[in-house]
């Protein structure tokens, strides 16, 4: 064998050994690419499922969330009957046989109930006027502390730590002394 003809067997040979070697390397390298795709598609597939668990999830709680507040408005209501029942009885007595103490009557029994539910009254006279809880309609000069209120027009409440109306009052304001 020539020279020339053994360069041209070896040179077959490492291009023949390099074309196996791109090939198992391509293989190697698709095997990869298709694990990975499997992996992306897994994990897709999981995140779904996840999704899915999440919007029951929400679905369910908003769902017990309105039954909680349905029983809720549903003993209000029924505790409030007994007002209803109070106003029945007052209303079958002949008009003239209706007396203050009948009012007073349901009105305490009235204001237990909203009590009970967290309601309750924003102090006013003899306190100092705050703009969360209190609404001036008037001010008047006199000789108490200035801001003090000294009258209430209209009650103000509260429903556990949220003010839902404050007091409409009059407060005072300090006289000036002339000289």
């Amino acid at each position: 064998m020539s020279d020339e003809e053994r360069t041209q067997a070896d040179e077959s040979q490492g291009s023949d050994a390099w074309l196996t070697e791109s090939d198992d390397r391509c293989a190697r390298l698709q095997k990869e690419l298709d694990e990975q795709v499997q992996l992306a598609e897994d994990r897709l597939n999981q995140l779904k499922y996840l999704q899915a668990d999440f919007d029951n999830y929400r679905k369910k709680f908003d769902k017990e969330k309105e039954m909680i507040i349905s029983l809720a408005e549903e003993r209000l209501v029924t505790e409030l009957l007994e007002i209803l029942d109070d106003m029945g009885r007052m209303l079958s007595v002949p008009r003239e046989a209706v007396h203050r103490e009948a009012l007073e009557m349901l009105h305490k029994n009235f204001l237990k109930i909203l009590q009970g539910h967290g309601l309750k009254r924003i102090e006013t006279i003899g306190a100092k006027f705050d703009p969360y809880y209190h609404e001036a309609f008037c001010v008047e000069m006199c000789d108490c502390e200035e801001g003090t209120i000294i009258e209430e027009f209209q009650p103000g409440y509260m429903l556990k730590f949220k003010v839902i109306r404050p007091a409409k009052v009059k407060i005072a304001e300090k006289k000036v002394q002339q000289e």
